[in-house]
């Protein structure tokens, strides 16, 4: 089933020469498949077609973009046990991690189907003329949330279904009437070409244009880069390293069109653990952050990396179980040899730190690439001097920073980065005597948690998972739940249009059954003549 072809539209293409394959992580071997790298040629042209399916899948009804995401969702769901071994097979991931990943990968894409069908997310708003409005009549004005145009996906390792071809950018930017061109990740191209072309399929069931979705395969930044600068991508979704986001936002910044860049890139999850509640479960605490640590091999972009607390013994002895906890947790294979290695470096990086002290370290397995789990720990005052401590270690490590006092804790929070999350272990006395740090914890996150692990995003309405930068380039915005989609539509405003040209979403007679602010209101009532 797997041909190594780009996807481009409707058609499998392979022009170019340069080819790369597939790694199994599990038995350090080469997988045997080949997957041509397109050329600068099919970039062009899968662009190109992205155009031009936008100026008809602009125009598609929500209900036509529910069914095609309904479509995609079950023809991954029909690819099996196919779908799920190759994805075994490239990541390294068990097969129960995968066949979850799977049904959240078909979840999100209903979920966006239900948003449309809703239909609010456009934020439609009329204010309707006032001719005899005195001392100057008011235009009949209305506005709603529109689609970019063709929108650049770059899948994410960690997540070879769920963040990735068919995953929560690509779903929520189809929801929005935007083509999509996705640059497969190296780590599982066997798994994109198997999603790319369930997608491709359904597009052709559903009567979708030709190019409203392409997969481009390579390696290093040459096709990236190509893909970022052409006039013809109009926003882009990326979840990966700091190194490469901020890449890809500078080069966005020298396009003669700058472009919405919603990057994912770095964060460390600080969690405070507050006395009391450590004075009353510090081995039950330490025993739950030990699996999050390790959930994964640690490489979740929600890894709890950073423990804030104060010095007592219940700071000791949480530390003390922890360490234990760790050190039963054998090592766990990483998703590739690269990620392995730069774990085991910036590890050891971390390791050497001035004042950072070693609690416990697992023996390097990156020849079996395998991470271990390890802990470090570091003063307050060692921490605030130096923020390289607060550069992120992809795998199952965590630094525990103890505080002298409450003014130590305050200033480490205040000196903390952007982050996607962070969470509160907590007795109701603590929520009391510590709410000053509580409020400047949650002015440096997108989700603060209480008595719970960061790690599992839920993909529903009410999820933020984006953050104040390095955690992402846009603090507005989030990758996971619907309000995703709005990341990939802009306002437009319509002053003085003849009801027949009208999108649905604005007309008089509101035949979507849609919520709408009308003079003000909202409500799902015809607009009043």
């Amino acid at each position: 089933m797997i041909t190594g072809k780009n996807i481009i539209g409707f058609a499998d293409v392979a022009e170019g020469t340069d080819v790369l394959r597939a790694y199994n992580p599990v038995s350090n071997t080469a997988l045997p498949e080949t997957f041509t790298i397109a050329t600068a040629a099919e970039v062009n042209l899968a662009v190109d077609k992205a155009t031009a399916a936008f100026q008809v899948y602009r125009l598609s009804s929500p209900e036509e973009r529910a069914v095609f995401l309904e479509t995609i969702a079950a023809e991954i769901l029909g690819l099996g046990d196919v779908l799920l071994e190759r994805a075994v097979a490239e990541s390294g991931l068990p097969l129960g991690r995968i066949t979850g990943e799977r049904m959240r990968t078909v979840s999100q894409l209903k979920l966006f189907a239900s948003v449309l069908r809703e239909g609010s997310w456009v934020e439609a708003v009329i204010d309707p003329a006032q001719p005899d409005r005195t001392p100057l009549p008011r235009a009949d004005i209305r506005k709603m949330l529109v689609p970019l145009g063709p929108v650049l996906v770059f899948p994410a390792s960690n997540f070879p279904l769920a963040f990735s071809t068919a995953g929560g950018d690509t779903a929520s930017a189809l929801a929005a009437g935007n083509p999509v061109i996705v640059k497969a990740h190296e780590s599982h191209p066997g798994t994109n070409e198997l999603v790319a072309l369930a997608i491709q399929k359904a597009a052709k069931q559903c009567g979708m244009p030709d190019g409203v979705f392409s997969s481009l395969s390579g390696t290093g930044p040459a096709i990236g880069q190509q893909l970022v600068k052409h006039h013809g991508i109009k926003a882009i979704g990326f979840t990966g390293s700091f190194k490469v986001g901020t890449a890809i936002f500078d080069a966005v910044t020298q396009r003669p069109e700058p472009i919405p860049v919603y990057a994912e890139m770095s964060s460390i999850n600080p969690v405070l653990l507050l006395p009391a509640k450590l004075a009353a479960a510090a081995d039950s605490v330490a025993k739950q952050y030990a699996q999050s640590i390790t959930l994964g091999a640690g490489q979740f972009c929600t890894n709890p990396g950073l423990l804030i607390a104060l010095a007592d013994e219940a700071t000791t002895q949480f530390a003390t179980t922890l360490q234990q906890e760790l050190s039963a947790i054998p090592a766990i294979t990483m998703l590739n040899p690269g990620i392995c290695y730069h774990y085991y470096e910036n590890r050891e990086q971390l390791s050497r730190r001035k004042g950072v002290e070693t609690l416990y370290a697992g023996g390097a397995e990156r020849e079996a690439t395998k991470g271990s789990p390890a802990l470090y720990r570091v003063s307050a005052q060692h921490f605030i001097s130096n923020t390289e401590l607060q550069q992120e270690v992809f795998g199952p490590t965590s630094l525990l920073v103890v505080c002298n006092n409450e003014a130590e804790l305050q200033a480490v929070i205040a000196q903390l980065h952007g982050q996607l999350t962070g969470t509160i272990m907590a007795e109701d006395a603590d929520l009391t005597r510590f709410s000053g740090a509580i409020t400047a914890l949650s002015e440096k996150v997108g989700r603060i948690i209480l008595n719970n692990v960061p790690t599992g995003v839920e993909v529903c309405y009410a999820m933020q998972h984006g953050g104040p930068f390095p955690a992402t380039t846009d603090i507005r915005s989030t990758s996971v739940g619907a309000s995703a989609i709005v990341r990939f539509a802009r306002p437009l405003c319509y002053q003085d249009w003849p009801a027949h040209l009208l999108p649905a979403a604005l007309k008089d007679e509101n035949p979507l059954g849609i919520w709408r602010r009308i003079d003000g209101q909202l409500t799902k009532d015809a607009v009043r003549k």
